[in-house]
């Protein structure tokens, strides 16, 4: 058939249609459907479909490549059907092991992206309303399959850790107390009240209906399933995560050792900082200090206001000396988000034609009074120059690469990599000068090698390394537990307790995830280090840059590699 893709970026493309088919939100994330009023098919059916597609996509990738062989030497169809066959082949092994029956997460589980789409449609006209109302509508049985899929969990032994259960029954909880979806509707037009109000009740009764079937039926069938994963797991979801496979040999090993030896060399750093920022004072207790005595903003709206001037303050200083940004890359807003959603602050990319911004989302957690010490290298890493300027990078070279390259073929490790390499890019060109705000970028970099250190060790319970002190002293050559793993965190790590306690139970919700920041980040650090050694003199941080941002998704088996021959 002449109408059939001809390349692999034509098969890729193929696939991302044939995925906004099956699951409305990811169009509605893209912009590709703006008028769609559907939501996915939550069930083990949907799963199923999703599952064959990919099936069927990985067969037409062979023949494409077997009807052509001169595309083997094509470096960007080569680079795309890489990609694709990797992530393909990658959650085809999560559904096989049955993972997406069991998928109940405090970040990204279906139960949440069913709500974040509504935050995602625009709402400037009486249409734009009708349609969000219909989607509204839909809320009942997009949740009832989600259930349903669960509850065949449940019937092949396969269940949640309960830690991640009582964590989203809590969310809800919090969504309920708005209620969430009358909150959604409350600014919707007088003509379609009725309707709105109608939809958005029944949507807030389908959650409580979760949150009870959570509580009262799931919980008390998953008792006694261990938080940990085991090997044999974790090594399928870091390969999600991080687009290679570390299951095999000693690489899981390596990466924990990799990892405390990171934790230690930034202790150290952190150190240096503290005794600029409070003489005579430890890193936690400066930072101690600095959330009493730091400057600080009031109020939520005004936090806000500040987060998106930043963001505009970096775009004018990075764009032309150290980037080079088109015209619709340079619109960001700054959110917050709503109440309910766990403690990290996250960002959401751009329509593929823009007519929705990049997005940064800060969580309040009820509070009021935000120090400014931990947020300013934050928001380089959700913002400007991080996620930001490399998705929507990707999304204005989309018509040259392929939707799947800029969009769904995405890869944690090269996306938290950059966005973690953008924070030390700031460091580095001298955009931290305030001691706090230098001492919140170290805070980071720890936190994300101290997720390397108790991601690997707790799911797959390593021993404690015999040079650990403080907290962890007296347990060396123990296994990792969670109560280990949150004492560690404590100890070198400045956020809040509920920012802690948080990102416990995220990180033994989504293993692999949490170790795809550092990895990444050694990634690109290592390919940009090849490429100035490469070129010499005539190494050009900025060209390089912009061809770094426009070569669409990698995973680390070529992330490295790829940068090395900018």
């Amino acid at each position: 058939m002449t109408d059939r893709p001809r390349t692999p970026r034509q098969v890729a493309d193929a696939y991302v249609d044939a995925v906004c088919d099956l699951d409305p939100i990811v169009g509605t994330q893209l912009g590709t459907r703006p008028a769609s009023d559907e939501l996915p098919d939550l069930s083990p059916a949907g799963l199923a479909a999703e599952a064959a597609l990919e099936r069927s996509t990985l067969a037409e990738l062979d023949r494409v490549l077997a009807a052509d062989p001169a595309l083997a030497s094509d470096p960007v169809e080569l680079r795309c059907a890489r990609l694709l066959r990797e992530r393909l082949t990658a959650s085809l092994d999560q559904h096989e092991a049955g993972e997406g029956l069991r998928a109940l997460s405090n970040l990204f589980s279906p139960v949440h992206s069913v709500r974040q789409v509504f935050s995602m449609m625009p709402t400037g006209t009486p249409e734009d309303w009708a349609v969000l109302g219909r989607r509204l509508a839909r809320v009942p049985e997009a949740y009832r399959g989600y259930l349903a899929t669960l509850t065949e969990g449940a019937s092949r032994g396969l269940f949640a850790a309960p830690r991640q259960v009582h964590t989203v029954v809590g969310q809800l909880g919090e969504w309920l107390a708005g209620p969430y979806f009358a909150g959604v509707v409350a600014a919707g037009p007088d003509e379609l009240r009725s309707e709105l109000d109608a939809a958005a009740a029944a949507a807030d009764g389908a959650v409580a209906e979760v949150r009870d079937f959570l509580r009262d039926s799931y919980a008390p069938r998953a008792a006694g399933t261990p938080d940990a994963v085991g090997r044999e797991r974790y090594a399928r979801f870091a390969r999600a995560w991080n687009g290679t496979d570390l299951g095999t040999g000693s690489g899981l090993e390596d990466a924990y050792a990799w990892g405390w030896g990171e934790h230690l060399r930034i202790r150290e750093e952190q150190r240096t900082a503290a005794e600029q920022v409070l003489p005579g004072a430890t890193p936690m207790e400066a930072m101690r200090w600095l959330n009493e005595h730091g400057e600080s903003v009031e109020g939520v709206e005004q936090v806000r206001q500040r987060l998106q001037s930043m963001m505009d303050d970096a775009m004018t200083a990075l764009d032309g000396v150290h980037f080079d940004l088109a015209e619709p890359i340079r619109r960001v807003e700054a959110m917050i988000a709503p109440p309910g959603s766990a403690a990290a602050p996250y960002y959401t990319r751009p329509t593929q034609d823009f007519s929705r911004p990049g997005r940064t989302w800060l969580p309040t957690l009820g509070r009021e009074r935000f120090p400014l010490w931990d947020l300013v290298s934050t928001w380089y890493h959700e913002g400007v120059p991080g996620h930001h300027l490399q998705l929507a990078q990707w999304a204005y070279v989309s018509g040259e690469l392929s939707a799947y390259q800029t969009s769904l073929g995405s890869v944690g490790a090269n996306v938290e990599g950059w966005a973690l390499y953008a924070e030390r890019l700031m460091d580095e060109l001298g955009f931290l000068p305030d001691r706090g705000a230098r001492l919140g970028y170290l805070d980071a970099q720890q936190m994300r090698a101290v997720r390397v250190v108790v991601d690997i060790g707790m799911h797959l319970q390593l021993p404690i390394p015999a040079d650990a002190d403080g907290a962890l002293a007296e347990h060396r050559g123990q296994p990792w537990t969670p109560d280990l793993a949150r004492a560690f965190f404590g100890e070198y790590c400045g956020r809040d307790d509920a920012f802690l306690d948080s990102e416990l139970v995220r990180y033994l919700g989504m293993p692999g995830q949490a170790i795809s920041y550092k990895l990444g980040e050694r990634a690109w650090l290592q390919g940009r280090e090849a490429a100035r050694q490469a070129r010499g003199a005539d190494f050009d941080l900025k060209a390089w840059h912009m061809a770094a941002l426009s070569q669409g998704s990698l995973g680390l088996d070529d992330l490295a590699a790829e940068l090395a021959r900018l």
